[in-house]
């Protein structure tokens, strides 16, 4: 049997509400500033949630010709933009690769909808010939992975991923394996979501997903808060080079840490509940340590899913402690959620990029606007300042719509 290879993360591009890059990133993550507001891209008013969080700042055309922006989703901007980002961050702008060995896995949670609605919006008022022949390549949903393929100019595997609110951390998990067993050299990995549209926010407003704290948006993501009243819609978009680490020590990259495993479980309990047990979420969390060859007691900190919903933390938490026992109460977590708002697709990407700066910064982000903690979620949340730590081995958790529960566990390069 064919020795497993080492995987190792060199290059990281984000964009999110508070910022774009890492560094606009992580210095909004440090100092806990949120990124949720009052909705501008459209009149919310007659909508029962009026908040989101979104990126204001994105111009295209920084990292996309004029005429391939044209022919793009906004998600498929971002997917591109976010990987030209993470590229140069590896230090691999200048090429320095096989293109064949080179792959692609990336997702989006809902996909391409802004479009969708737009040109669905003219094909009623005026007719099929109103719509664009640029729908069909524009709407599809693996069209964010396609496009980051045709761009870079990468022609190893492209894969799409659609697991709701876990494709980011399913991406990489993907990403990792496809990496370990030989079959790619180095990966873009990552997740995108941008619709914040009146459509999408009505409808999971409508099934009392969202906040509806619209008199005070900087404090309605608040997870494991005990006045929390559902997540806050964003947008963004966060994408990792995995490399194989032999590869990455022979041309002297920077690594931010090491992938040592991943764990991927489903409820098959209800569509959009977690199972109240927590027990599926928590044997993600047991695969993902198994395949690192290690056990609860390794971690030094977890970035947790931490919606602000009334039941996802309170599973979430049930999870945490079936797998980590009293152990649990001992490991600091925090939510990005709390800062960026629930990016969807993007989320368990972006978490990940979040995971990795703490470590390389030795400091945990703080869970912002946990003022009244809830009984039921009783562990280290890291409320409202963030704090100093030495991370050797961290986790992030991803869990989704439909029930699928993904879990990453990586490690400080020092520490392995």
């Amino acid at each position: 049997m064919t020795e497993r290879r080492r995987v190792v993360v060199t290059g990281l591009g984000v964009i999110s509400p508070v910022g774009i890059g890492k560094e606009l990133f992580w210095d909004a993550l440090r100092n806990g500033r949120g990124g949720v507001s009052r909705i501008t891209r459209f009149d919310p008013s007659n909508l029962p949630t009026q908040i989101a969080a979104t990126v204001d700042d994105f111009v295209p055309e920084q990292f996309i010709s004029r005429k391939d922006v044209r022919h793009m989703d906004r998600s498929t901007q971002m997917a591109v933009a976010a990987s030209r980002m993470a590229v140069a961050d590896a230090g691999l702008a200048e090429g320095g690769y096989d293109p064949y060995e080179f792959g692609v896995c990336y997702g989006s949670g809902i996909g391409c909808l802004g479009t969708i609605e737009t040109e669905h919006a003219n094909y009623l008022a005026d007719g099929p010939r109103r719509i664009t022949p640029f729908l069909a390549p524009m709407m599809i949903p693996n069209m964010p992975a396609g496009q980051v393929s045709i761009q870079l100019g990468l022609r190893g595997v492209s894969r799409c991923i659609a697991t709701a609110c876990a494709t980011g951390s399913d991406c990489i998990g993907d990403a990792f394996e496809t990496i370990r067993r030989g079959a790619a050299t180095l990966m873009l990995a990552g997740g995108v979501e941008a619709t914040i549209t009146r459509f999408v926010i009505g409808a999971f407003a409508n099934c009392k997903a969202l906040s509806r704290r619209n008199d005070s948006p900087e404090t309605a993501s608040r997870p494991f808060d005990r006045d929390r009243d559902g997540f806050v819609m964003g947008e963004g978009a966060g994408t990792l080079v995995l490399e194989d680490r032999d590869h990455a020590l022979a041309r002297g990259a920077r690594i931010y840490g090491e992938v040592l495993g991943y764990g991927a479980t489903a409820d098959a309990y209800h569509v959009t509940s977690p199972d109240t047990t927590g027990e599926p979420m928590a044997r993600a969390m047991q695969l993902a340590l198994r395949e690192a060859g290690l056990s609860p007691t390794a971690v030094d900190y977890l970035n947790a899913h931490g919606t602000s919903t009334p039941l996802n933390d309170k599973f979430e938490t049930k999870a945490i402690r079936l797998i980590y026992g009293d152990a649990a109460y001992k490991i600091p977590i925090s939510s990005t959620k709390s800062i960026t708002g629930h990016l969807i697709g993007a989320a368990g990407a972006v978490e990940l990029i979040a995971t990795l700066l703490c470590m390389q910064h030795d400091f945990i982000h703080p869970t912002i606007n946990l003022e009244n903690p809830d009984p039921d979620c009783d562990l280290d949340y890291v409320p409202k300042v963030g704090r100093p730590a030495k991370i050797g081995i961290a986790m992030s958790n991803s869990l989704a719509f439909g029930g699928h529960n993904a879990s990453l566990v990586v490690a400080h390069p020092e520490a392995v």
